[in-house]
């Protein structure tokens, strides 16, 4: 017969590790002693990252292109980085919205806006994983009648994370690092007491139900946090779905997790025409670059010897697994019963019988406990990494590999350090007649583990801390002033030099930048006329394409700014001017270019300008053309746009109105937009396309 909900929560509150955790009152000094050493660690290393992250405050030019989606979004130009033109020009669509939110809410100047959301999600997410690994080791170091003895929470993982320079400069920089780290804890801490409600038996409680179906949703935002945390998502996804439960919750669990993302995965196809953001399309995101990868591996190892406290890590990582085996076969050897090791790590797993259906029901009824949830977070933060290796990594240095790095450190980013129950059993001679008692010799063989243990523990932790008081202000050689071979530069500090200004945080901040302040200058004298702006070699001018009197059809009068830095030359041009780059992020016509095997990693797409001058509508002859551009290569630009496929691409994001019809064609098109490529050469397009070729105007 059924167990009614009341029954089941009160076998519930017959555990007495559920018993301990519902009050303070059955606490006693191991508990109060653990629970404040976890505190204390916590505040302080929150502390400790605040002054630091505060130190190294700003805003990334990066961090600036979202920015300018919420100028668009608040003037009514919807979700767009040009107005007119539907791009979807930020990878993370949640941080996006995240930071809608809280700027409609503060109406605050958004750089600001953005540089406190980040910064109070860096700070969040670090405490509450804390937290989650903390609850993580609490029934195993307090609640077994005294054998354990007195156990101190110290943070490791933690010390590691904020001790990097680069943990410290994307806690702010208006990027999604913070936002990612924080679903990344939540999720953690959600995980893991869903693991240990594994134990439960009987039909689950509302609370119980409520519980899972929020674990399902926080799991199903991975792809709108950032596309490549999916792996994390989708696994913890797969771990809740095949564990043992109703049907109805197993398609309530699909539903609450998919709602969201699937919403908008079907809005940003009928929206945007494509099924990722566009700065993916124009990364090449399932591109493959081993070799730099690894480079950029060592980037981010080097000049902190990143080494040794993974090594270190691995070494206390190890110990606790081990450790906790060895006390717990010296537990169980050991007649007390109120000793026994009830570790939530043990591997212990429902036998049944040896069918195929009873080997399956054996596998999935023993996947919801604490042990496979840290196996699989941990394999998922690798599989993350793996990712970044496959990709390349990025033109930042550090930055992709932070959050894999993050997620592979929770399991420790708090470690347990154990002092015996009786310290003086690690040092006694039993007796001829105790020698006898094999209870006396596992308490002496316990006492020598867990005093051991501690030791390691301790040395391993004092020599983290030195590690991080000595690397934690190191920086890449030639940061801020060479990009270097590699192309991975330190990119606070390259702004930071290149500027004179330790904390840059705002668009205004950035007119320091070479080029910005002509940049503003040269759009208010063009803003009546119209023109392509185009940088020079001279960093107080600019080139201008002029457009003719009489526009082409099809094409609109306005000001385009076309050039690499993105974030800051949006940021500081009216919404009616058009900011376009070279790589595509903003830019479909160059995301659908084939990438460059050699070019910089992160710009890996370079569009020759005159495929520019060609779709804006600029003159395309000298006098009035600038003169380091190539008549030939304009007007064969001008044939290759015509290529039907690209037509059809160009109409799917300017085409206005957007109506239900263009929705539903981008919908059905989005599938082969996404992996469209054209010819980043002119000609070479015209022959992919079949199209006539342009009589050239300038022999060879």
């Amino acid at each position: 017969m059924p167990t009614s909900d009341s029954a089941v929560e009160q076998a519930e509150s017959t555990r007495p590790e559920l018993t301990e955790r519902r009050g303070l009152r059955g606490w006693g000094v191991r508990h109060a002693t653990t629970a404040t050493s976890g505190f204390v660690g916590a505040v302080l290393i929150t502390v400790f990252f605040a002054i630091g992250a505060w130190q190294r405050r700003w805003i990334a030019d990066d961090g600036l292109i979202v920015l300018r989606t919420l100028r668009n979004l608040f003037a009514g130009n919807g979700p767009v980085f040009n107005a007119g033109e539907r791009v979807e020009a930020n990878t993370s669509t949640a941080w996006t919205y995240v930071l809608w939110f809280w700027a409609w809410v503060t109406g605050g100047q958004l750089e600001y806006v953005a540089l406190w959301v980040a910064l109070i999600c860096s700070l969040l997410a670090v405490p509450l994983a804390m937290y989650g690994t903390a609850r993580l080791y609490w029934p195993s170091l307090t609640a077994r009648g005294g054998a354990v003895g007195i156990s101190l929470l110290l943070p490791l993982g933690a010390i590691i994370y904020i001790a990097l320079p680069p943990a410290r400069d994307f806690a702010t920089s208006g990027l999604e690092n913070g936002l990612a780290l924080l679903w990344v804890a939540g999720l953690w801490v959600l995980m893991l007491a869903w693991g240990r409600r594994g134990a439960l038996t009987g039909p689950k409680t509302k609370r119980v139900v409520a519980a899972d179906l929020t674990l399902a949703f926080v799991a199903g935002l991975a792809p709108l946090v950032r596309p490549e945390l999916t792996i994390l998502g989708g696994l913890a996804l797969v771990l809740v779905f095949l564990a043992p439960q109703r049907w109805w919750l197993r398609i309530a669990i699909v539903v609450v997790a998919g709602a969201l993302p699937v919403g908008y995965q079907i809005f940003r196809m009928g929206y945007y025409a494509v099924l990722v953001p566009n700065p993916a399309i124009a990364k090449d995101a399932s591109g493959s670059k081993w070799k730099q990868g690894f480079i950029y591996l060592g980037n981010m190892f080097g000049p902190y010897t990143l080494l040794l406290p993974v090594i270190l890590a691995l070494v206390a990582a190890v110990w606790i697994i081990v450790g906790r085996r060895l006390r717990g076969k010296a537990l169980d050897a050991t007649p007390d019963p109120s000793a026994h090791d009830d570790s939530i790590l043990d591997d212990v797993v429902p036998q049944g019988d040896s069918s195929l259906r009873g080997r399956w029901a054996a596998f999935t009824g023993g996947l919801q406990r604490p042990a496979v949830v840290v196996g699989v977070i941990v394999a998922a933060g690798f599989l993350d990494a793996v990712y970044w290796l496959h990709q390349g990594g990025d033109f930042m240095h550090a930055r992709v590999l932070l959050v894999p790095l993050f997620i592979m450190l929770l399991p420790i980013i708090v470690v347990p350090l154990t002092l015996p129950a009786h310290v003086r059993d690690a040092f006694r001679r039993p007796s001829s007649e105790a020698a006898s008692s094999k209870a006396a010799r596992n308490r002496t063989r316990l006492a020598q583990w867990q005093l051991g243990g501690a030791v390691l523990m301790a040395g391993l932790w004092v020599t983290t801390l030195v590690w991080a008081i000595n690397s934690h202000e190191n920086m890449l050689p030639n940061a801020g002033i060479d990009i270097g071979r590699s192309g991975i530069v330190d990119e606070r500090r390259f702004y930071v030099t290149n500027m004179g200004n330790e904390n840059p945080v705002t668009a205004e901040d950035y007119l320091a930048y070479p080029r910005m302040r002509a940049m503003v200058e040269k759009i208010n004298e063009l803003h009546a006329t119209g023109g392509v702006i185009l940088p020079s070699a001279n960093y107080d001018e600019w080139y201008v394409a002029q457009l003719p009197t009489k526009m082409p059809a099809g094409i609109k009068r306005e000001v385009t700014v076309y050039f690499l830095n993105l974030g800051m030359t949006s940021m500081n041009a009216p919404l009616d001017v058009r900011v376009i780059d070279q790589m595509g992020l903003a830019y479909p016509v160059a995301a659908h270019t084939q990438r460059l095997e050699d070019g910089r990693i992160g710009h890996d797409k370079v569009l020759p300008t005159e495929w520019v001058i060609a779709e804006s509508g600029a003159y395309p002859r000298r006098p009035v053309l600038p003169s380091y551009l190539d008549e030939d290569t304009v007007r064969q630009a001008q044939v290759a746009l015509t290529c039907r496929q690209t037509q059809d691409r160009l109409a799917s994001y300017k085409a206005e109105p957007w109506t239900l019809a263009r929705f539903k064609s981008s919908l059905k098109q989005s599938f082969g937009f996404t992996s469209y490529r054209i010819q980043r050469n002119p000609e070479y397009e015209i022959e992919r396309c079949g199209l006539p070729m342009p009589p050239r105007i300038h022999q060879r």
